[in-house]
């Protein structure tokens, strides 16, 4: 196995990066599991929900540029250790509101650090390990996503079935703060990014400082404004379906599995190997056609539920290859954006593309609700969804393929 042709240190980095990011999903997707009883204890309404949901991505892709920014000044694992401290604080301080206002604000400032986590940790995830793995490393840190996801299900099981829900959803907040023992193994087993370091040197050496700016000069204005909307699309996809697609099959299609724990089983597990997959696809074949294909069949994928009559049984199965596509097809990314851009400006060149793509994909839910009253919910969420999707087989092309590209001295 390819993990057995990297060295220690770089299982080290690769370890922290998973952890990361399954920490950062576990903290976000919890609350999606909390909704419902903060309705019953709070009388929280459903647009108040919504505006949690929409400015803890907002914030998280403010965070995620400004980590990116800073990675490139301070360094990748000094800047780590502060995105996972910052989400983890936030995430059980919300454990402590007692009205929506004040969830909104420890939500918001939360989702800083969620975004940023990302953005450090997959620069040097890609600074870090060889070229010829660098897509698989980046994709099966990109699947730690599931596996926090699948963990904030099974805490939030565990907490309902023993404690009052009076309780139970401060419990599963607090815990939130157990991530930033993630701080101490970070400290202690991973080594900033050669990469890194030797852009330092070089910086040190002609007196030069880092300009974020940079990533808007002619030669990667181009790079930056395509790239944004590759993650504009890929993200847009992604809200649209995973926002309003279980309304839709819920209330006008009447399917009752979608409640099940069996169901969300079946969507996650499909989400884990569509990261894996995905990973392994983007090293053999290429960044640009492994985004393609993942594209093309979320297309198909997202038309066929909402133009097709669907019974319980064939949505039960239907929701693997729904977590396979519409998850997978984030796992290059990471390695994509990274070999894009140089190293005096990888930090913020990725954080600020991928971020940007967070920010505009999360309007596209909106657009949904808007559009359903005339044109109907199904018709707006294929329309919407295709189109993203076509923006990324479009824009994809217009990029250069990047696989195998060697990042300064990346160890080999």
């Amino acid at each position: 196995m390819w993990i057995g042709e990297i060295g220690q240190s770089e299982r080290r980095t690769l370890t922290a990066g998973f952890l990361g990011y399954a920490v950062d999903a576990f903290d976000y997707m919890v609350y999606t599991f909390l909704i419902p009883t903060l309705f019953v204890l709070w009388g929280m309404t459903k647009a108040e929900a919504g505006y949690i949901a929409t400015a803890s991505l907002i914030s998280s892709a403010i965070g995620g540029w400004a980590a990116g920014v800073l990675a490139d000044k301070y360094g990748r694992v000094r800047v780590l250790q502060w995105t996972v401290f910052w989400f983890a604080i936030f995430t059980c301080l919300s454990g402590f509101t007692q009205n929506f206002h004040q969830l909104l604000a420890t939500r918001t400032l939360q989702g800083l650090g969620m975004g940023g986590e990302w953005a450090v940790g997959s620069v040097l995830i890609s600074e870090t390990i060889a070229a010829r793995h660098r897509g698989k490393a980046a994709g099966l840190v990109q699947s730690s996503w599931a596996v926090g996801w699948a963990l904030s299900a099974i805490a939030f099981w565990m907490a309902y079935a023993y404690l009052p829900q009076e309780l139970a959803w401060k419990v599963l907040f607090w815990v939130g703060i157990l991530p930033a023992l993630l701080i101490v193994y970070v400290r202690r087993n991973v080594a900033e990014s050669p990469v890194f370091v030797q852009e330092k040197q070089r910086r040190m050496q002609h007196e030069e400082s880092s300009n974020f700016m940079q990533i808007f000069s002619k030669d990667l204005l181009g790079t930056t404004i395509l790239a944004s909307l590759l993650a504009s699309g890929m993200q847009g996809a992604y809200y649209s379906v995973t926002t309003w697609l279980p309304t839709f099959l819920k209330t006008e299609r009447h399917l009752s599995v979608l409640g099940t724990s069996s169901y969300l089983l079946i969507l996650i597990t499909g989400s884990f190997i569509g990261y894996l997959c995905s990973a392994w696809l983007s090293d053999t074949i290429g960044r640009r056609k492994c985004f393609a294909v993942f594209a093309a069949a979320g297309i198909v994928l997202v038309l066929a539920y909402t133009k097709f009559q669907i019974t319980d049984r064939a949505m039960f199965f239907l929701g693997f290859p729904l977590g396979f596509f519409l998850s997978g097809i984030f796992s290059g990314m990471g390695a994509f954006l990274a070999e894009l851009y140089p190293n005096s400006v990888r930090g913020s060149g990725q954080g600020f593309c991928y971020n940007f793509g967070r920010a505009v994909g999360s309007i596209c839910p909106a657009i949904i609700g808007l559009t359903s009253g005339t044109y109907g919910l199904g018709a707006s969420i294929g329309v919407v969804s295709a189109g993203c999707y076509l923006a990324v087989i479009l824009t994809v092309f217009a990029l250069p393929e990047t696989r195998g590209k060697e990042l300064g001295h990346a160890i080999a």
